[in-house]
C-alpha cells in the first residue's frame, strides 16, 4: 500500500496558541454569559474558575499524552494506544460528530444573522460560507490559521473592551464579594449549575492536539499551547464574569439573545451592536477551527487504521487532507438544511465528557505499561482522578437532565 502523504510542519507555539483560544473562546462565551450569570449571580466569577480547573484536569491529561505522542488524531491515537482500536474508533467518531452538530449549529445561527441584513435565501447563505470555510482550510494550514488568528484577535480584542469598559463598575468590596465562596445551600447549588455550564466554553483546547503533525517541535509546544489556552481563557472568563455580576441592571443579561451586546450596552449606555457583530464573526472562525480539526482527526485515525486510508489522503500539491475536509463541509450542510439540531446538539456535552474519561482512563494505561514513557509512568495516577471527575460530571449531566425533563 502507498503510504500517505505527510502533512506540512509550519506551526510554532504563538500561531498555536491563538488557533487554541479561537477554538475554545469562541461563539460560546458571546452566548453563554447571560445564563452563567443567572445561575451563580455574584458568583459567576467563581463559576468560571472552577470549571477552568476542572477543563485543566483533562489538559494535564492531553499536555503530557501530546508530549509523548505528537500524532494527528488526538484522542482517537490515545484511546487506541490504551484501550484498544474499538473504543478509539467510537471516540474518533464521537468527537467528529460533536465537530459536525457544533459546525452546523453555528452555521444556521450565522445563517440567521445573515438573513436577517441582508435579502438572502438561507440555503445559499449555508451553502456559501460552508464552501468558502472549506476551501480555505484545504488551501493550506498555514494560510487557514493565519485566517483564524486574526478573527481571535478580534475577538479577543472586543472581550477586552467590554471588559475595559465595566472595570469601572467593579470596586474592591465587590471583587472581595464576587470571589468569595457561597454561604447558602441555594447559592452552592447554583454555582455547581453555573459551572457545568461554563465548562463547556472551555472545550477546545484538547483540538490543539490535532496540529500535532503541523506543529513545529510538537513535544514541547504542544503542552505549553494548551496550558497558556487554558489560562488565558480562564482568566478572560473570569474578567467577563466580574464585569457581568457587577453592572447595574445586569438581571436583564439571563436568558439574552445577545448578552455580551447588552453587557457592553448597560456599561457604557452606547449601543451594543458592534459587539453583536463581533459575535457573528466569532461564529465564522468556530466553524473555520472545527473543519480543521475534524480533517486532521480523519487523517490520523485513517493512518490508525480506524477508518478506510483514502478518505485520509493528504493533497500531495497543498499538504492538507482535501478529502476529509470535503467530506466534512458536505455533511455539516446536509445538517445544516435538514435535520433539526437541538437533540442533536444536548447531546454534545456528554459525548465530550465521555471522550475525556477515555482519554484519562488511557492516559493511566498507557502510564501502567512496563515499556511506557518514564513521564507518562509518574503521572498515570493522574489519569485516574481527572477520569473520576470526568466521569462524575457526566453523571451529573444525565441526571440532571432527567430530573428536568
Amino acid at each position: 500500500m502507498k503510504p500517505m502523504s505527510e502533512l506540512r510542519r509550519t506551526l510554532g507555539l504563538p500561531l498555536l496558541v491563538l488557533y487554541g483560544l479561537g477554538v475554545t473562546i469562541g461563539a460560546g462565551i458571546f452566548a453563554l454569559i447571560g445564563e452563567i450569570a443567572g445561575l451563580a449571580g455574584d458568583h459567576a466569577p467563581l463559576a468560571f474558575l472552577v470549571a477552568g480547573l476542572v477543563a485543566a484536569a483533562t489538559g494535564y491529561s492531553y499536555a503530557v499524552l501530546a508530549a509523548a505522542f505528537p500524532r494527528a488524531g488526538g484522542e482517537a491515537v490515545f484511546v487506541n494506544m490504551g484501550l484498544g482500536a474499538n473504543w478509539a474508533r467510537l471516540v474518533g467518531l464521537g468527537v467528529l460528530l460533536t465537530a459536525i452538530i457544533s459546525s452546523a449549529t453555528i452555521t444556521l445561527a450565522f445563517a440567521g444573522y445573515v438573513t436577517a441584513i441582508a435579502d438572502v435565501p438561507r440555503w445559499a447563505a449555508i451553502i456559501t460560507m460552508i464552501s468558502l470555510l472549506a476551501a480555505l482550510a484545504a488551501w493550506g494550514i498555514r494560510e487557514s490559521v493565519w485566517f483564524a488568528a486574526i478573527i481571535t484577535i478580534l475577538e479577543m480584542a472586543t472581550l477586552l473592551i467590554v471588559i475595559a469598559v465595566g472595570i469601572p463598575h467593579i470596586d474592591s468590596a465587590d471583587a472581595a464579594r464576587l470571589m468569595s465562596l457561597p454561604a447558602d445551600f441555594n447559592a452552592i447549588q447554583g454555582v455547581i449549575a453555573a459551572s457545568f455550564l461554563a465548562f463547556f466554553a472551555f472545550i477546545g483546547f484538547e483540538d490543539i492536539e490535532n496540529m500535532a503533525e503541523e506543529t513545529v517541535n510538537p513535544q514541547r509546544v504542544l503542552p505549553r499551547a494548551i496550558f497558556l489556552t487554558l489560562i488565558l481563557t480562564v482568566l478572560i472568563y473570569a474578567a467577563i464574569a466580574t464585569v457581568a455580576a457587577s453592572v447595574p441592571g445586569r438581571e436583564i443579561l439571563p436568558g439574552n439573545a445577545a448578552p455580551l451586546a447588552s453587557l457592553f450596552h448597560l456599561a457604557t449606555g452606547q449601543s451594543g451592536t458592534p459587539i453583536a457583530t463581533m459575535a457573528a464573526i466569532a461564529m465564522i472562525n468556530g466553524i473555520l477551527v472545527q473543519i480543521m480539526m475534524g480533517s486532521r482527526l480523519i487523517y490520523g485515525m485513517a493512518r490508525e487504521g480506524l477508518v478506510p486510508a483514502s478518505i485520509g489522503a493528504v493533497n500531495p500539491w497543498r499538504r492538507t487532507p482535501v478529502r476529509a475536509i470535503f467530506i466534512l463541509a458536505v455533511l455539516i450542510i446536509i445538517l445544516a438544511l435538514t435535520v433539526p439540531l437541538n437533540l442533536l446538539a444536548e447531546a454534545t456535552s456528554g459525548v465530550i465528557l465521555a471522550v475525556f474519561t477515555l482519554v484519562n482512563l488511557s492516559l493511566w494505561r498507557i502510564g501502567s505499561s512496563p515499556d511506557a514513557p518514564p513521564k507518562l509512568r509518574r503521572v498515570r495516577g493522574w489519569g485516574i482522578f481527572a477520569a473520576i471527575l470526568s466521569a462524575a460530571l457526566l453523571i451529573f449531566d444525565v441526571v440532571s437532565r432527567q430530573l428536568n425533563g
